[in-house]
């Protein structure tokens, strides 16, 4: 495996380190398979992976880990705060009178071999226009140029990722421009299956297996309702056990958390203990720690 510089720097000092692994992180096999074949085809040229999926899903979370498992320094954008053209790579500023450009980390990122580039959110820019420079930089060419800096060229090794939440429920998102998504593999994340996600509740939130499963039977009731179905992501349900941790029941974990209508609840947590113990335990697919 190659080995990369471990920091990355801007004039103000922003860095672009190698993050630490997250501990108890599950991803399909067939999701990790899949990124070690990235990780081959960035020795060959860089690669662009677009990871969609319900939020709270563990989008970012896969990002930092294949940066971490691979000895990468990673530099996060969030493309949410673009409003103009060209506005992650600098801007003009004003100081005593004077103008002048200054270039942000983003240009020395993606010229930094072996860089992780994650543009957070990347179908929710202030303007549409803002994204126009990328098509460039996740072209084949891999070049751009920019007035103030030059000609800007993608260094080898180096992986963009891409992450969104699509649909009408996002406000402030946008549906990602046809040309742009077709420069990106793809990688889907939903739901762990039941058996996974009450085994990390139990590894990151030190509950018992018991509870864990009753936080999880909960949260896939939800999830599953037929008149008002709940996104209830394993963030939510991570919340939930932390406050069944200390001490608070479920059904006060689940309302503080999720502010939800006590009624809805109360009837899943009827129908749940009606049904105790005839929860379906057939795995869905083999998950692995990434």
């Amino acid at each position: 495996m190659k080995k990369f510089g471990t920091v990355v720097k801007d004039q103000f000092g922003t860095t672009a380190s190698v993050p630490a692994a997250e501990e108890h992180f599950f991803l399909p096999a067939g999701i990790i398979e899949n990124l070690e074949r990235i990780r081959m085809l960035s020795e060959r040229h860089p690669v662009n992976v677009l990871v969609a999926g319900k939020q709270g899903c563990g989008k970012s979370t896969l990002v930092r880990q294949f940066a971490a498992r691979n000895s990468r320094p990673l530099a996060t954008f969030q493309i949410g705060i673009l409003s103009e053209p060209g506005q992650l790579f600098g801007e003009h500023r004003l100081k005593d009178g004077q103008t002048y450009y200054q270039e942000f980390l983003f240009p020395r990122a993606i010229q930094t071999p072996g860089c992780v580039v994650h543009l957070e959110e990347i179908n929710r820019p202030e303007h549409p226009k803002a994204l126009n420079m990328l098509h460039s930089v996740l072209a084949e060419d891999r070049h751009v140029w920019i007035d103030e800096l030059g000609h800007i060229k993608v260094a080898d090794d180096v992986v963009f990722f891409a992450t969104l939440n699509e649909g009408e429920e996002f406000v402030g998102t946008e549906m990602l421009d046809a040309a742009l998504r077709d420069r990106f593999y793809v990688t889907m994340l939903d739901y762990l299956p039941p058996e996974v996600e009450t085994r990390v509740l139990c590894l990151k939130a030190d509950l018992s297996e018991s509870d864990a499963l009753t936080i999880v039977n909960v949260a896939n009731r939800l999830r599953s309702n037929r008149n008002e179905p709940m996104v209830v992501s394993t963030r939510h349900t991570l919340m939930i056990a932390e406050m069944v941790n200390v001490r608070a029941t479920v059904r006060e974990a689940f309302v503080s958390s999720l502010q939800l209508n006590p009624d809805i609840l109360e009837t899943v947590l009827l129908s749940l203990h009606l049904e105790l113990g005839k929860m379906d335990r057939t795995p869905r697919g083999d998950y692995q720690l990434y």
